[in-house]
C-alpha cells in the first residue's frame, strides 16, 4: 500500500490521574524528522517515542505533541521534612548570632530544596497509560497516511491512463505526418523545377523519416507507465523510485517535443509534460 507523508491524528487518554491528549501531524520531507513537545515530567519517554516512529515510518517531517492535565483531587499533599528544617534553623540561628541577630524568614527555610515535598503520583502507571494512548494515536496516524496514499494512487493512475491515451494518438498520427512531409518536400522540388535523382530523393526522405521517428520514445513512455504501475502495486516506501520515474517520463516527453514538426504532436508533447508535472507534484507527498 502506498502511504502519504501528509496526515494528522488526535487521541485522548483518560484515567483517575487526569487526562492527556496526543496530536501527531506530518508533512512531506526528504528524510524522517521527528519533533516532540512534551511536558517536562514526560521527557524521559521521548527516546521511546522516537524509536516507535522510526520502526513505522520512513520519511516525513513529524510533529508530536502531548498535553497533560492532572486531576487536582489526586495531587499529593505537602509534607514537611521536620528533621531537615530543624537542622536549617539551628544553622540559621548560629548565623544570626554571628550577624547581630538578623531575622530568619521561615519561608526561606521552607523554600530550601527537600524541606517541603509533595507526594508523587504513581508516575509508572500514568506513563504506561499515556504510552498506550500514543500507540493508538500512531495507529490512527498511519491509517490516515494510508488513506491519503490511496487517494494519491488513484490520481496518479488517472494521469498514467491519460499518458497512454496521448501516446496512442502520436502513434496514430505518425504515418499521416510522415506522408504529409514527403508530399510537402516533393511538391517544393516540383514547384522549383528541380529535377533530382529519384534515388537521392528517396534517401533524403528516409533520413527525414528516421529523424521524425518517435517510436522509441513512445515505446519508452509505455514502458515507464508499466513500471510506475508496478511500483504503485508493490506499495511501501516508494516515493524516491516514483520521483525517479518522473525524471524518465520528462526525458521522453522532451525528446518527443524536440522531434515534432506538426502542431498536433507539439500539443500532445505539451499535454504529456503537464500530466507528468501533475504526477510529480502528487508524488512529492508519497513516503
Amino acid at each position: 500500500m502506498i502511504h502519504s507523508m501528509t496526515a494528522f491524528s488526535r487521541h485522548e487518554v483518560k484515567g483517575d490521574w487526569g487526562n492527556a491528549v496526543w496530536e501527531i501531524r506530518s508533512v512531506n520531507q526528504r528524510f524522517l524528522e521527528t519533533y516532540f513537545r512534551l511536558p517536562e515530567q514526560f521527557r524521559s519517554v521521548e527516546p521511546i517515542l522516537r524509536e516507535r516512529f522510526r520502526k513505522q515510518l520512513n520519511r516525513g517531517k513529524v510533529e508530536c505533541n502531548l498535553r497533560f492535565n492532572a486531576n487536582p483531587e489526586t495531587k499529593g499533599k505537602l509534607a514537611l521534612n521536620k528533621e531537615l528544617a530543624e537542622q536549617l534553623l539551628e544553622h540559621a540561628n548560629w548565623i544570626n548570632e554571628q550577624t547581630l541577630n538578623s531575622q530568619v524568614n521561615p519561608l526561606d527555610i521552607m523554600r530550601w530544596p527537600g524541606v517541603m515535598e509533595a507526594e508523587e503520583s504513581d508516575m509508572d502507571t500514568i506513563q504506561a497509560d499515556i504510552l498506550k494512548g500514543f500507540d493508538i494515536a500512531l495507529k490512527e496516524f498511519i491509517t490516515a497516511r494510508a488513506s491519503e496514499g490511496s487517494n494519491l494512487k488513484v490520481l496518479i493512475e488517472q494521469r498514467l491512463d491519460s499518458i497512454v491515451t496521448e501516446s496512442d494518438k502520436v502513434k496514430a498520427h505518425m504515418p499521416e505526418i510522415i506522408q504529409w512531409q514527403r508530399t510537402r518536400i516533393t511538391d517544393k522540388f516540383a514547384d522549383a523545377n528541380i529535377d533530382l535523382d529519384s534515388t537521392r530523393v528517396e534517401q533524403e526522405l528516409v533520413l527525414l523519416a528516421q529523424k521524425m521517428d518517435v517510436d522509441e520514445e513512445i515505446d519508452r513512455l509505455f514502458s515507464h507507465v508499466k513500471e510506475t504501475r508496478n511500483i504503485l502495486k508493490k506499495g511501501g516506501a516508494q516515493g524516491r523510485r516514483l520521483d525517479f520515474m518522473m525524471q524518465e517520463f520528462n526525458r521522453e516527453a522532451n525528446t518527443l517535443g524536440s522531434k515534432s514538426i506538426n502542431a498536433d504532436i507539439t500539443n500532445i508533447a505539451v499535454e504529456l509534460k503537464v500530466l507528468i508535472e501533475q504526477m510529480r507534484e502528487q508524488i512529492q507527498n508519497i513516503e
